[in-house]
């Protein structure tokens, strides 16, 4: 039972109720405080209740494979949390913790079905709720699960880069050989051989001389560009396989922990196995 009478008038949950149905609530409802990093409950733990925080800020929580702590949300006064365990009845899917003293409001299960028939919208609202979670969880998984670094990479590519890269390409294709190769025989035939056009270009070929060194030097330029962005690559494709290298230890040491509990287990069952089969000896030696 809520002893503020007003504890429910300001909160947008609670707005579609009327006096009397509020004042049904505040009977029903029961009310939590939280200390500063006080934890109300884990990821994991079984989930019967939605919070609706009266004041304070609650952080809602992970810990990936990794075993690094990811922040999902942190919520103030007029949000509410907990719904999906409470709805599939399944365990917490996230750790939820105080960031400052805090109080809450605490709804069972049964008393959320009332609500949701008594107020349609209601179910609505955690709807809506779930869906802006889920869009989150979206973003997340983009960010942290295992990448692709050519993905990764493809996504900021500029249009000078994606240039430099088929440059890059071409110029180290049998198709640019074939090309040169034609383009110099042509060039030195014309200026050479008495086909009756004028040499534009004699022996020594200066011209030619200058256009190849010029070719080389913007080749040279976008072979560099084009393996910068290939050093750029391998350095995220290192950082994916550290982060893979990573949460296979961790995942192998989870293995180690859980056949190590099993063993443990199975010796202690055992040894009460041979406690009651050395309890039951005398009697059926007939002693």
């Amino acid at each position: 039972m809520l002893d503020d009478a007003g504890s429910l008038d300001d909160l947008e949950f609670f707005a579609p109720f009327d006096e009397s149905e509020r004042q049904m609530l505040r009977d029903t409802l029961n009310a939590r405080r939280l200390d500063d990093d006080e934890v109300l409950f884990h990821a994991g733990e079984p989930g019967r209740a939605l919070y609706v925080i009266r004041s304070g800020a609650i952080e809602l929580s992970i810990s990936d494979v990794a075993g690094q702590r990811i922040v999902l949300d942190i919520l103030g006064p007029g949000d509410f949390f907990g719904e999906l365990s409470m709805l599939d009845q399944g365990p917490r899917t996230a750790t939820a913790t105080a960031k400052e003293a805090s109080e809450l409001i605490e709804l069972e299960r049964e008393v959320l079905l009332f609500l949701v028939q008594k107020r349609p919208d209601t179910a609505l609202d955690l709807l809506a709720k779930i869906g802006r979670m889920t869009r989150k969880a979206d973003d997340l998984l983009r960010t942290r699960v295992s990448r692709n670094a050519n993905e990764e990479i493809a996504e900021h590519l500029t249009t000078v880069e994606r240039i430099a890269d088929w440059i890059a390409w071409f110029s180290g294709s049998m198709y640019f050989l074939a090309l040169n190769t034609v383009w110099f025989v042509v060039w030195i035939g014309i200026n050479t051989l008495p086909l009756g056009v004028e040499h534009f270009d004699p022996f020594p070929f200066g011209l030619l001389t200058m256009i190849v060194s010029l070719e080389a030097i913007f080749l040279s330029i976008f072979v560099l560009i084009s393996q910068n962005r290939q050093a750029a690559k391998d350095r995220v494709r290192s950082d994916i396989e550290y982060d893979i290298n990573l949460k296979a230890e961790l995942e192998i040491a989870h293995l180690h922990e859980k056949l190590d509990s099993m063993n443990a287990d199975v010796l202690a069952q055992l040894d009460a196995v041979q406690r009651r089969l050395d309890a039951d000896a005398p009697t059926i030696r007939g002693d």
